[in-house]
């Protein structure tokens, strides 16, 4: 098993207005026990104090590298930008209102030289709410270190459907050079895309120790991400079909498949669809119930004695 310890790993940090949570995740990142690492931090132009404090902190640290965007280029597009300007073998990308234990690249590293296939190694996770709650779950599953795409695929598509708890591959750690080429569209539920493509363009390994925590918002309206995202509204009334569109473009266009393979694929994702619509008219139905018991007890209540 060859070492990585001497290797560049790339962490990269988009914000716009994050001044206040700036000093906390860096701290994450530079007190990380693997040292030789680049912070990237792509500001897209942030109208809050974010500018001033990066410049106080790289004064601190050289290892950090600080771009701003000369105007506002929608979220996805700046977590693209600082890929970009990424210099490390390998590559993470990092929130600014996230955390990383101090081994957590370095235990990622070192599921990379157990296995030189893995184009990314992912890890279990703290998932903290706006709703102060803290979540997180176990995957025990292997089917995403399997050298057969349509295996991969299959397992990624279930876990979409089944819980964001178990699978976070965007917060993974990646081999640069196999995740670079992949192009990533503007669009809602587009790290649920990226994920499928990730899924089919190699192996992956999974450390099922809790070596990061993400901060996030459980009930942010599909109308509020289309705008950060800078896509039109509409698209948020149509996110699962225009998901599942994507992903069949890039299986019939972009993916390295056989014929027989696009055609599983294929397959796979219309499956996939139909089990998510299936979800969402259930859960539909089960706060219709709800509200209906609701309104039926009240009006009882309310009757004349």
């Amino acid at each position: 098993m060859s070492s990585l310890s001497d290797v560049l790993v790339s962490v990269c940090l988009p914000v716009r207005n994050g001044a206040s949570r700036l000093p906390a995740v860096t701290r994450s990142v530079l007190e990380q026990d693997h040292t030789n690492l680049e912070l990237v931090i792509s500001d897209n132009a942030s109208t809050d104090d974010t500018e001033q404090v990066v410049r106080a902190l790289a004064a601190e640290d050289p290892r950090i590298v600080y771009h701003r965007q000369s105007e506002n280029v929608g979220l996805l597009n700046n977590f693209v930008s600082a890929m970009h300007r990424a210099t490390g073998t390998y590559l993470r990308w990092i929130g600014d209102d996230d955390a990383m234990e101090p081994n957590c690249i370095s235990r990622s590293l070192r599921a990379f030289a157990e296995d030189p296939r893995l184009i990314l190694v992912t890890c279990a996770a703290d998932f903290h709410g706006d709703d102060g709650v803290v979540r997180t779950a176990e995957y025990h599953g292997a089917a995403l270190r399997s050298d057969d795409p349509l295996e991969r695929l299959a397992e990624m598509l279930r876990l979409l459907n089944d819980s964001y708890l178990l699978m976070d591959p965007l917060y993974g750690v990646m081999r640069r050079d196999a995740i670079r080429p992949i192009p990533r569209r503007n669009m809602l539920r587009e790290d649920q895309v990226y994920s499928t493509k990730l899924a089919l363009a190699g192996p992956w390994g999974h450390v099922n120790e809790v070596l990061y925590r993400r901060g996030f918002q459980r009930d942010e309206r599909r109308q509020e991400l289309a705008r950060r995202l800078g896509v039109p509204a509409w698209t948020a009334r149509a996110a699962n079909t225009l998901q599942a569109r994507e992903m069949l473009r890039w299986v019939n266009e972009g993916a390295d498949l056989s014929p027989e393979q696009r055609r599983r694929a294929r397959a796979a994702v219309r499956k996939w669809y139909l089990d998510r619509q299936q979800l969402i008219l259930a859960r539909r139905g089960r706060r219709l119930v709800q509200v209906v018991g609701l309104g039926g007890s009240r009006s009882t209540a309310e009757q004349p004695g």
